[in-house]
């Protein structure tokens, strides 16, 4: 229609002008090739800003974890716990080691993973003699998990973390970057998360000699030879010179990013927090979430209102939104596989799902189209 309106998206691109000089610079010195300048000095960047010991720039958040579990030796047949609520992205590397994903329930207080649901899959494993080899810890919508009792957990069994802090770049817990509790840690840098590359990630460590490890498989794993020759198997998931020079540019306004987020979720918590049954994700009090999606619950029990109703009036009115995560133990693709609650069986994440709704957040999330969302809203609650 000629008067529809522009497309508000859920998550825009948010470019700053600083990634411009520094793909000038990129081209201006011809290092167009995949590797460069630009890609050491956005590794460099991200240890500074994150208090990482050691960077390395990849193609995807993806390939880090896939990278990660190979460093801790997963292979065929083993298996590895992994949040439940959460993108496939932090499952499917699994599968590429041929390893097999127990999934573990979120909690309340952080919609992250649930301690109580980790301790249960742990009791299980100890009793099958059959431990994990590592640990997959989402960070969701902007907000570390409760690290210190998962934690405390893993440590007890000796096994491993790995940080998927891919929409969580810029958080805090007590103080300490997202992305720095894990063994490894990863971060995304795709064209919705709050600064981006257009595509791209990075794995993080203060073991850098087992980022150089990575390093060597992320580049075909070519030994030191004239020739090519290679010895082990390797794959193509460095990031590319000019990709990390937008994300140079990306970083210098990461905090900008942040605050502007956050501002976006306090204007929809008091625009719509008063309205019996809504409620917004909650942030933990000894974390710092960057809010990267605003992410509330919907009871039409209460409210008398389904959430897809909430969803499909916006998109009527060319506006994105979506439910939060489908979990991975209902995905078709896994199965089968094993799952445990937070509840004796309750399960949080189901729960998330069958009422959650993410919000239009963007950083360039202008005041009116702000309201003309919230407006939408409160029509389709007050019938």
């Amino acid at each position: 229609m000629a008067d529809k309106k522009p497309r508000i998206f859920l998550s825009p691109p948010h470019m700053s002008g600083y990634e411009e000089e520094f793909v000038e610079e990129a081209f201006a010195s011809n290092w167009i090739a995949p590797l460069g300048p630009q890609v050491e000095m956005f590794e460099k960047e991200i240890c500074e800003y994150t208090g990482a010991r050691g960077a390395l720039a990849l193609s995807s958040g993806t390939a880090a974890i896939h990278l990660a579990l190979r460093l801790l030796g997963v292979e065929q047949g083993d298996i590895v716990f992994c949040s439940s609520l959460t993108f496939i992205g932090s499952v499917n590397p699994i599968l590429y080691q041929g390893a097999q994903p127990v999934f573990i329930d979120a909690e309340e207080k952080s919609w992250n993973m649930s301690p109580v649901a980790l301790q249960k899959a742990f009791n299980w494993a100890e009793a099958a003699g059959r431990m994990p080899k590592a640990v997959i810890i989402v960070n969701l919508y902007g907000q570390s998990a409760d690290y210190e009792p998962l934690l405390e957990i893993c440590d007890y069994y000796g096994v491993p973390v790995i940080e998927d802090a891919a929409e969580s770049l810029g958080a805090t817990y007590h103080g300490k970057a997202s992305g720095t509790w894990g063994k490894f840690g990863i971060y995304s840098f795709n064209g919705n998360k709050i600064i981006t590359t257009s595509g791209g990630g990075m794995l993080v460590s203060d073991d850098t000699e087992a980022l150089q490890k990575a390093l060597f498989w992320a580049t075909q794993a070519r030994d030191k030879a004239l020739w090519y020759q290679h010895s082990e198997m390797g794959y193509n998931y460095r990031m590319s010179n000019i990709v990390a020079a937008i994300g140079r540019g990306q970083l210098r306004v990461l905090d900008d990013r942040i605050q502007a987020r956050r501002r976006v979720f306090e204007r929809y918590k008091e625009e719509l927090g008063g309205f019996a049954g809504i409620e917004f994700m909650p942030e933990l009090s000894s974390g710092y979430s960057t809010r990267w999606l605003t992410t509330l619950t919907v009871n039409p029990d209460i409210c008398g209102v389904e959430p897809l109703e909430i969803i499909e009036a916006l998109g009527r009115e060319n506006i994105e939104s979506r439910p939060v995560w489908k979990p991975m133990h209902l995905q078709p693709l896994f199965k089968g596989c094993k799952y445990f609650t937070h509840g004796d069986k309750e399960s949080i994440s189901d729960y998330l799902f069958a009422r959650g709704v993410c919000l239009p957040s963007g950083s360039s999330l202008g005041w009116e189209d702000q309201v003309r969302i919230i407006e939408i809203i409160k029509q389709k609650i007050a019938g």
